[in-house]
């Protein structure tokens, strides 16, 4: 700090006793660490934003308890090597992308894996000037492939690199500086679903081109606070704020307050079917008395497929439903999220919002349904929640290389899903992205709440402080869905009753 600076600050906190003196010291400090300081040198402009910005506890004109984001406004991120720490992407996107942002997005999602693997206390080298660190046994050496292909052999190798297969049969490690061939025949696998398009964390002998690989498992987790300290003080979430609301002292304590803000989830909502219309219906009317923040109506909404005009009257029917539902018309927002089943758009994530010409109907019947992408990302006080429809559990356990003995299948996928930091660690061909677009469908830094809307059997677990959950199919499994306390982080597993 320079010495304006310190001047500055003192003159400030002279004022306050020591109790309120030691809580601004900390507050200045944590808004200074959050700004992206072009210099190693605090400067006075430096400290006057940190404490406007610590002062300024109320909410302004873009900020609101609830808010829906789209896949396309989630703000893009490159990570800076010299600067050790991610700067804002300023490209202009759009859904034909160049033929290099495919390489590009592979090659972000690798530098976000390596930067926090580099901080991982395995491999972070901490020099302090007189004192000789004594060495671990545990501390490794991250290796690049380009090292593996100046040499003939080298033990003990730890390589952070892409799993793809480069030759049919043939499984390599990929980094930016080259490719490896792997022999995995007497490998150890750690927790997890290992696909091809994942980043792994291999370790083994090198020997004439090839590495013996011992053991795989995924890069190091990460607190999702140390994570957002590489950001600054950029809204990284997404939405008109200039600011990350997970930072907002006032909506956090909104958010403990009001234990009985609800989310609901319900996937599969097939209104084309009458069983599972009438099913919807009595959903909705019972939540009338007791109206939650927000129903999230995931596809497909139409089992059969039809022409897609066809789904504006299935929306009608919906929006007939809730037109009597007084109480939700004034307190409860409801969030369509499509599949990549329902018509209009390809099967390629993120996908767009149900047009708007089929909806016309519900949304003249219940004006606060929101129409948004899939996924989307939801933003409940300080709590950040993804949402995705897709088959995500089903792919990656056909796409695994190796099938866990053990270990409840939600665990792995968790694991999967948030060590990978990504909600599709598959190859495109697996999973087809729109390459500009990946950030989307970026877990890191880990949010509060995944929600998937998976056909398979429901679950919810917990990894790294993170809930992932999932839905399941609404018809498929005797009408049950799931209901969010955001106040609690609880999930409460409910069902629709048999009529008897």
């Amino acid at each position: 700090m320079d010495i304006e600076a310190s001047i500055f600050l003192a003159q400030q906190l002279q004022p306050l006793d020591e109790a309120e003196r030691k809580k601004w010291i900390t507050k200045v400090a944590n808004h200074v660490q959050g700004q992206c300081l072009k210099l190693p040198v605090v400067e006075k402009h430096n400290i006057e934003l940190a404490i406007k910005e610590a002062n300024n506890t109320g909410l302004d004109e873009t900020e609101s308890v609830f808010r829906v984001i789209s896949a396309f406004e989630v703000p893009a991120f490159v990570y800076s090597e010299e600067k050790k720490k991610f700067l804002p992407d300023i490209d202009k996107k759009c859904l034909l992308a160049a033929p290099d942002s495919k390489i590009n997005y592979l090659r972000e999602r690798y530098w976000v894996l390596w930067q926090k693997t580099c901080r991982h206390e395995m491999f972070a080298q901490r020099i302090i000037p007189a004192i000789i660190e004594v060495p671990s046994a545990k501390k490794r050496t991250l290796r690049k492939v380009e090292t593996l292909l100046s040499t003939s052999k080298m033990n003990d190798v730890v390589l952070l690199g892409l799993l793809t297969q480069l030759t049919e049969g043939r499984f390599y490690i990929e980094d930016p500086s080259g490719s490896v061939p792997i022999d995995i025949s007497e490998t150890i696998y750690s927790e997890g679903l290992f696909c091809e398009g994942c980043v792994l964390l291999v370790s083994g002998n090198y020997c004439d081109g090839v590495l013996k690989v011992a053991e795989i498992s995924f890069p190091p987790p990460e607190p999702a606070k140390s994570s957002r300290s590489f950001f600054g003080n950029f809204n990284t979430w997404g939405g008109p704020s200039k600011t990350l609301l997970k930072n907002s002292e006032k909506l956090a304590e909104l958010e403990k307050a009001i234990v009985e803000h609800s989310i609901v989830f319900v996937s599969d909502c097939w209104l084309d079917n009458p069983v599972v219309l009438d099913k919807l219906s009595l959903l909705l009317r019972g939540f009338d008395d007791f109206p939650p923040v927000a129903i999230v109506l995931m596809g497909p909404f139409a089992r059969m497929n039809e022409d897609m005009y066809s789904l504006k009257g299935y929306f009608l029917k919906l929006g007939e439903i809730l037109s009597s539902c007084e109480k939700l018309k004034t307190q409860t927002d409801l969030v369509i999220v499509p599949s990549i089943d329902d018509p209009a758009a390809a099967n390629i994530m993120p996908r767009p919002p149900i047009p708007s010409a089929l909806t016309t109907e519900l949304t003249k019947r219940f004006p606060r349904t929101i129409l948004t992408t899939n996924p989307c990302r939801l933003q409940y006080c300080t709590q950040q929640i993804v949402v995705c429809r897709a088959d995500l559990v089903t792919k990656l356990c056909r796409n695994t290389i190796h099938f866990p003995k053990r270990g409840l299948l939600e665990e792995h996928f968790a694991k999967t899903i948030i060590n990978q930091g990504t909600l599709a660690p598959l190859t495109p061909i697996a999973f087809p992205t729109h390459w500009n677009y990946d950030p989307a469908l970026s877990l890191y830094p880990t949010p509060d709440l995944v929600v998937i809307g998976d056909p398979c059997q429901a679950f919810h677990t917990v990894e790294q402080e993170c809930t992932v959950m999932n839905v399941g199919s609404f018809p498929k499994s005797k009408f049950a869905f799931k209901v969010y306390y955001p106040s609690s982080k609880t999930i409460e597993d409910s069902q629709i009753p048999d009529e008897e």
